[in-house]
């Protein structure tokens, strides 16, 4: 199915640039790239050659910028990554699948973190009062239907739509600048009938990068767009009365805990708090006058007619699997460079003796690896020491990872 990609990126060329090379790895057989940016961003992405619909845009709101993405984009199905996350290759194709479904609008996978080792999200539903609620689908694909008042929610750096679906809610409101416009578009979605695709295998590797609002460590360091976002949210679909002061405090208590950790003085969290209440009070002022937000106004959002513009040489490509020691790092390295450079897909493998855990990182010279000891934790979730031999423990891993990329010709160079 004809899928357009849109990727919004703000001051953060390096994280860009990365998400790019993920993006070329895919095996999805006719997308096209929409990608809304600053200008400098946007002429280093304009040195690449590529047929990508390109949009300078230098304001910060991702509400705004993926409206403007979803009227250029021409594909069946649209969906989203975030600049500081990098797609598996087998991410798009199993995403955009479950719109072979009419019923389906919405579609969300699972997202790793920095470690790409353990979960930062996978499925959670979200009630009118803008609280995530716990959920298990179970395994493989499942369909969901949801209400206005409770829905699945999906997460903005791993989801996609039906784009006529979303075109005709009016897209995203543009009053939330970036916090909580997935879950406002997914109730709204919810209340017009569609279901709600969760797809497990549909994997992507987010790392949080920093922005005008939080430091790399995701700690915050301006809340008045969040204390906006919560009013605005809370006055349209709301179910409690207490919705607004339950969410104050859960923001006090996760300032608090920074707090704690050292991460934020005291004076900062009475800062920040400060900025979550004035951005409350701006928006229920407008509340009050009438005043209406640009972007959301209950018509339709009008597409603007754009031409496909599929990317050349994508689809299914050939595997590689590299492992060995890291005292011959330098040896396979070079066998990952030349493999990349006939267009394979490349996992490297680094063991080091001990019992470290491993990481796994998609590397800026674009191939995939994963390094720790020999017998340290893989996922985070597992025993924290694994006693296995590499004869066992690594066909373990492959076949891990065999569900999200291809793993092809081994060449082995592990020489204890």
């Amino acid at each position: 199915m004809a899928t357009s990609l849109i990727i919004v990126s703000r001051h953060r060329p390096a994280a860009l640039m990365r998400a790019l090379a993920g993006v070329a790895q895919m095996d999805h057989p006719d997308f096209e790239l929409i990608v809304v940016t600053d200008p400098v961003s946007a002429q280093i992405i304009g040195t690449l050659g590529l047929p990508i619909k390109l949009v300078r845009y230098d304001q910060a709101n991702i509400s705004a910028a993926r409206n403007i993405g979803l009227q250029l984009a021409a594909g069946q199905v649209v969906a989203f990554l975030d600049d500081d996350a990098v797609p598996e290759p087998s991410w798009l194709s199993r995403l955009a699948a479950p719109f072979a479904d009419l019923q389906v609008t919405a579609a969300g996978g699972y997202v790793l973190g920095r470690s790409g080792l353990a979960w930062q999200w996978r499925a959670l539903w979200v009630d009118g009062d803008g609280f995530d609620q716990p959920f298990d689908p179970g395994p493989g694909i499942s369909l969901h239907p949801g209400t206005a008042r409770r829905t699945l929610k999906t997460q903005g750096t791993n989801c996609a739509f039906r784009r006529d679906s979303l075109l005709a809610i009016g897209g995203f409101d543009e009053g939330f600048a970036f916090y909580l416009d997935e879950a406002d578009v997914n109730l709204r979605l919810a209340a017009d009938g569609g279901l709600t695709a969760v797809v497990p295998d549909a994997v992507v590797h987010h790392g949080f990068a920093a922005s005008s609002r939080r430091r790399k460590d995701r700690v915050p360091t301006d809340l008045t767009q969040i204390g906006y976002s919560l009013a605005r949210f809370t006055a349209r679909h709301g179910l409690t009365p207490d919705a607004l002061d339950r969410h104050i405090a859960h923001q006090r208590a996760r300032l608090i805990r920074h707090m704690v950790s050292g991460a934020l003085e005291p004076s900062a969290v009475r800062r920040l708090m400060a900025g979550l209440r004035n951005g409350i009070k701006i928006a229920q002022s407008q509340e009050a006058a009438g005043v209406q937000r640009p972007g959301l106004n209950g018509s339709p959002l009008a597409p603007t007619r754009h031409p496909f513009a599929a990317l050349p040489n994508t689809g299914p490509r050939q595997g590689r699997l590299l492992f060995g020691p890291t005292t011959q790092r330098t040896a396979l390295e070079a066998e990952a460079k030349a493999a990349r450079a006939k267009g394979e897909i490349v996992t490297l493998f680094l063991f080091s003796r001990g019992v470290r855990p491993h990481i796994h990182r998609f590397t800026a010279d674009g191939w995939w690896e994963q390094s720790g000891g020999r017998f340290g934790r893989t996922f985070r979730a597992g025993h924290k020491i694994s006693f296995q031999p590499i004869t066992l423990r690594l066909p373990q891993e492959i076949a891990r990872l065999a569900r999200l990329r291809p793993i092809g010709p081994e060449l082995c160079a592990w020489n204890p």
